[in-house]
């Protein structure tokens, strides 16, 4: 079941699901505690564990890993905008679309589409009346623990 990942990583939110391709993450998955752990098989998933780590001790450290292509233009535009919001910080889905040129609709599917979550902090991204969804999986579950999760650790004053 766990053969199709690179990495399964433990995070204070459950685990991580890491793929790559070549010399590059080519997604990062959000994954409940039931996944078994699976150690870095790949250099550059070990440069994500170690800088993953880093970032779970200090929402300061920097996820600089190298990331495969992938998106449409617009979805890309979406994800420069997200990576511009400062850590403490959040930005709606409205403001992003004013930025990247779509609507806010647009910008929450690109959001949803991002396969370098952490990376490409989409978690900073929320809706005007609240919080908003999370990774195509609505505003309750698992993956909304972890938006809440990583706003708080990043020092973001919950809506």
């Amino acid at each position: 079941m766990d053969s199709h990942y690179d990495a399964i990583l433990a995070a204070p939110f459950g685990r991580v699901g890491v793929r790559t391709a070549g010399e590059a993450i080519r997604a990062i998955v959000y994954l409940p505690e039931r996944y078994a752990l699976i150690a870095p098989a790949t250099p550059v998933a070990r440069l994500l564990a170690d800088r993953l780590d880093a970032y779970y001790a200090d929402p300061d450290a920097p996820l600089d890993v190298p990331l495969a292509s992938a998106g449409t233009a617009f979805q890309r535009r979406v994800w420069d905008a997200i990576r511009a919001v400062p850590r403490g910080a959040m930005a709606t889905y409205g403001t992003l679309a004013t930025i990247a040129g779509g609507t806010p609709r647009a910008v929450g599917q690109a959001c949803g589409d991002n396969c370098f979550p952490l990376v490409i902090p989409c978690h900073r991204v929320v809706g005007a009346k609240g919080i908003g969804g999370f990774a195509h999986h609505g505003e309750d579950g698992f993956h909304l623990d972890v938006k809440r999760w990583l706003l708080r650790h990043e020092g973001a004053m919950l809506i």
